[in-house]
């Protein structure tokens, strides 16, 4: 006879629930009026090495050992309260979790402990486990305990006077019913092997306190029995292929906050060291991507993108933290690098390009279940939530695709209403994006709205837009070459980063708990930054160089700036960095090219002030003159045009095909126009 089977297991157990720890927490049950007793299996290891390794082989057969001990113990705690519950034990934290793509037939009847997100979930929805039956002929009431897909009657009748096999009747009061919930659970894109589809797992939750924790989008970690069940087909029986699930003991979130595996004492107090560096804002912008050469104010800027700033939620209104920043610029100038370095740094971070995304898996699909029922599917941005989604060709994406990310990118929610099924899930997801110009390359005499075939809509979004043009400079290309050379020569980068990935990746987590606050210097610097560019606007005829959507964007970067430092409050040379950011950006995209002024409108609307006044002349032209005649001579219109508004006979015919593509005049017959 071996020693596991002379020592009683319900007995090792109840041992161990003697402890200080267990017996608290077990008291705690009755008080709290729950019925799961977490248990942490490194307590079992240590207390008993050979009970934790058959407790992993034989799970179904050592839990039963373990919720009755708990019980046993529970009625010494309080008894009254055991008299009308039973406890559940719930086993978290296993040593190690089982890759999804591993599970296979050598883990059927095991316990395993799997980390995914959650992709799916179904409507709580109550499950029989004990039913009553009535017997028709005697009404005898008999209990059967139910297992399975499918509720199973009594054989016969109890009643030894009657042992009918006949009609049974259902007891709905009289049975016991339980809340089930099934969740998909797909692996996490960083474990995600290369041109590897991800892969998924079916998870069945029963009871009460393990229901609706997770939702679509979370990060859990899940303990629990893997099941094989043979899929059926209609008179043919069933399969011999059995597909895996896992009928789940214990479900942990990990945190709203990606990755809030705080840092160890020992990493706390290097990032504090490293925040006490008056140029830690330098050492981070060189940390970042440090193989990709050059573009200082580019890192900067995703610098700002991987700290945040301070989201507020007021009671009317939400005004969001995370910045949107988007690159726009010639081939080969690493753009995609720069995407997917920064969805490896980021705790949470996504990447997708613009050609193979569409707007349900970009937001919410609506999937119809095997039951004839509707159930979501989160997309890349929900599934980004409070992470970055970095999002590669975004000018690629059909248009009808792309009005899917105007709410999630102001408002951070993305709103479904398809199938009967009406929500709004959460995205406050920082959005990185790259758009390579329309024209091959970015020409310097056109608006940022015309290189771009991207609606101003979406433009309008973004808090930063940067420019990276490849222009042939010899100082420049000289060093850019030794570093491409460097690179391939020795096979690792020729920069040694400051900072180290994995360091840095614990800095942005960490930082995220710091919410600064601006001070009244940083308010005034602001302020007056705002008031100049808006004064500058005030004469009749200027553009506006400035909006609202922009002081906010300055707000956030400064907060961004002082989170970097881990400082509880925003300093006045944050507000003068995110000015001279923001210059720079404007400075780039914003300048109307026939005045050289600011002019925001190039983003807001698409067209700078100087072309809008242009075209308002040559409409109020045209009315006037089909007030006069009926049809307008586009002769004559030209005519006037050059000799009363000096407009050179090129812009003008130009001006005259933008309101013909636009829609606002058309040409009834040739050599004749008229508005619409």
């Amino acid at each position: 006879m071996t020693e596991l089977e002379a020592v009683d297991p319900q007995e090792r157990f109840l041992e161990l629930f003697k402890t200080e720890k267990y017996r608290q927490r077990i008291s705690q049950l009755a008080v709290s009026g729950k019925s799961s007793l977490i248990v942490d299996f490194e307590d079992i290891l240590t207390f008993d090495h050979s009970l934790a390794n058959a407790l992993l082989e034989h799970p179904s057969e050592y839990l039963k050992y373990a919720d009755n001990a708990a019980q046993t113990q529970l009625e010494i705690e309080a008894r009254e309260y055991a008299e009308r519950q039973r406890i559940t034990v719930r086993i978290v934290k296993l040593l190690e979790s089982t890759p999804l793509r591993k599970l296979g037939a050598a883990h059927i009847g095991k316990l395993v402990m799997i980390e995914g997100i959650v992709v799916r979930s179904t409507p709580v929805r109550p499950m029989v486990v004990r039913a009553a039956f009535k017997c028709k002929g005697c009404e005898e009431i008999t209990y059967v305990e139910q297992t399975g897909q499918f509720l199973r009657a009594p054989i016969v009748c109890s009643n030894p006077a009657c042992r009918r096999k006949g009609s049974f009747e259902f007891l709905q009061e009289e049975s016991t019913f339980v809340d089930s919930q099934d969740l998909r659970v797909q692996e996490r894109p960083e474990d995600l092997p290369p041109g590897q589809l991800p892969r998924t797992l079916h998870v069945k939750l029963v009871g009460s306190e393990i229901v609706d924790v997770a939702r679509p989008g979370d990060h859990v970690s899940i303990v629990g029995i893997v099941r094989a069940a043979a899929p059926s087909l209609a008179k043919a029986g069933k399969l011999r292929t059995f597909v895996l699930h896992l009928d789940a003991n214990s479900i942990d979130v990990l945190g709203k906050e990606p990755d809030t595996a705080l840092p160890t004492p020992e990493e706390e107090k290097r990032i504090r060291e490293l925040a006490k560096d008056p140029w830690i804002q330098r050492k981070i912008i060189a940390s970042i991507a440090p193989s990709i050469y050059g573009y200082e104010h580019i890192k900067e800027a995703i610098m700002y993108l991987l700290f945040g700033g301070v989201p507020k939620v007021l009671p009317d209104i939400n005004v969001r933290g995370e910045l949107n920043v988007l690159l726009v610029g010639d081939p080969g100038t690493a753009k995609s690098q720069l995407l997917q370095y920064v969805a490896r740094i980021a705790p949470r971070g996504l990447y997708t390009s613009g050609r193979g995304t569409t707007a349900a898996g970009l937001t919410a699909a609506v999937i119809r279940e095997k039951g004839g029922g509707m159930s979501l599917e989160a997309g890349a941005l929900v599934l980004a939530d409070k992470g970055i989604a970095c999002i590669d060709e975004i000018d690629k994406m059909r248009p009808e695709d792309r009005v899917a990310i105007h709410e999630a990118m102001e408002q951070h929610t993305v709103s479904v209403a398809k199938g009967g099924i009406v929500a709004t899930l959460n995205a406050r997801t920082a959005v990185l994006a790259a758009a390579n110009p329309a024209l091959g390359r970015y020409e310097p005499h056109r608006t940022i709205a015309e290189n771009i075939s991207l609606p101003v809509t979406i433009l309008s979004r973004f808090d930063i837009i940067f420019v990276l043009r490849d222009v042939p400079n010899k100082e420049t290309d000289s060093k850019m070459s030794e570093h491409i050379l460097e690179i391939h020569r020795k096979g690792s980068s020729p920069v040694e980063p400051p900072i180290t990935p994995d360091l840095l990746r614990k800095y942005i987590c960490y930082a995220k708990t710091i919410h600064p606050r601006l001070t009244t210097e940083a308010v005034q610097r602001l302020k007056d930054f705002y008031l100049a560019m808006r004064a500058a606007s005030e004469t009749e005829g200027s553009p506006i160089a400035i909006t609202a959507r922009q002081l906010e964007s300055l707000i956030r970067i400064a907060e961004a700036r002082a989170r970097a430092a881990l400082r509880e409050e925003v300093l006045p040379e944050d507000a003068e960095a995110a000015i001279n950011l923001m210059k720079k950006s404007l400075e780039e995209v914003g300048i109307d090219l026939s005045s050289y002024k600011f002019d925001i409108d190039l983003i807001m609307t698409g067209k700078p002030k100087s072309l809008r006044d242009k075209l308002q002349v040559v409409i109020a032209l045209i009315t006037e003159m089909e007030r006069e005649t009926g049809l307008v001579e586009k002769m004559a219109l030209l005519n006037r045009l050059e000799t009363e508004y000096k407009l050179s006979r090129n812009e003008a015919e130009r001006l005259l095909a933008q309101l013909q593509r636009e829609g606002t005049i058309y040409e009834p017959r040739d050599g004749y126009l008229k508005k619409t």
